[in-house]
């Protein structure tokens, strides 16, 4: 068959077309996230993108692909909490710094 490269059985029941629609979607947000100028928007899409891709890891009971994307998760968590109540920020002095660098 044409898609036995992608999906090598074809969904039957609800729920397993949701659970690739969210490892779907969750690939194209994560992806996505990395072009968003905003950080935190761009923690926001990261973590909707690693929750997509946890639940299709869930699923298909791959124990590493979950810790990485359980790992990003919390990380841009823990970065739009730090962004949200003012801990996380960048000085003018980090600014030039980085201006140099390129």
């Amino acid at each position: 068959m044409l898609l036995d490269a992608f999906i090598p059985a074809i969904p039957t029941t609800t729920v397993e077309i949701l659970i690739y629609i969210a490892g779907a979607l969750g690939a194209i947000l994560l992806t996505y996230g990395v072009f968003i100028e905003q950080e935190h928007r761009q923690d926001l899409i990261k973590l909707l993108g690693a929750a997509g891709l946890f639940v299709y890891a869930l699923y298909i009971h791959n124990v590493l692909f979950m810790i990485a994307m359980a790992g990003l998760g919390i990380a841009s968590l823990i970065e739009f909490v730090e962004i949200y109540v003012g801990l996380h920020k960048h000085s003018p002095e980090d600014l030039k710094r980085y201006k140099k660098l390129r």
